[in-house]
């Protein structure tokens, strides 16, 4: 999560949204960057709203705007698939080695799920609103957005992106996952940045 006070923009770090590359390439300027414990780092709305909007919007004061990412929502559950794939996890029950990409989105379904499905969900984190809500794949509306708020520059390079892998995806599953998480999947396609 970073923080520009004086641009009045708090950038939250929604996991496996390309927000590290926003980290590396903006951490340098910000009047505050938490990049751990991973709890604050990932702070989610109302996290941020409840704990720490008193602080840096001084009681109210200094209202900041609240800027997210959002991946499309196969997209999203991909990359935790292949991210939790990686050998040092290999054993683990977070683990998804050894199982297709349709496992483990059978398993996000699934109540309860299972370690290796324990993802969260975008919508989830993004409860409460934020006043600028890019697509993932919306990298050039961003960086605009960013350049013109910060005003200044900006260079993004990929960063923690995970590993290759195959994401065949059962029709049956689609049609669950579509349905369970309308919500994040209306939250995408609706996303327009500023």
């Amino acid at each position: 999560m970073l923080v520009f006070w004086k641009a009045r923009l708090v950038v939250l770090a929604v996991p496996k949204t390309g927000t590290t590359a926003l980290e590396n390439a903006l951490a340098p300027w910000a009047d505050a960057a938490i990049v751990n414990p991973p709890g604050l780092k990932h702070c989610t709305v109302r996290k941020y709203r409840r704990e720490l909007a008193p602080f840096f919007e001084q009681k109210g004061k200094r209202p900041l705007d609240l800027l997210a990412v959002i991946r499309e929502p196969i997209s999203w559950l991909g990359s935790w698939y292949r991210y939790r794939r990686r050998a040092d996890l290999k054993g683990q029950p977070n683990s998804t080695a050894g199982m297709t990409f349709d496992d483990f989105v059978a398993g996000y379904l699934a109540d309860p799920q299972p370690d290796f499905a324990r993802v969260g969900a975008q919508s989830r984190f993004l409860s409460g609103g934020v006043d600028h809500l890019f697509r993932h794949d919306d990298g050039v509306g961003l960086r605009a957005f960013l350049e013109d708020r910060l005003e200044r520059e900006i260079t993004l390079d990929r960063a923690n992106v995970s590993p290759p892998g195959d994401l065949v995806l059962a029709p049956e599953h689609l049609d669950r996952l579509q349905a369970a998480y309308a919500e994040d999947f209306a939250l995408w396609k609706n996303a327009r940045g500023s």
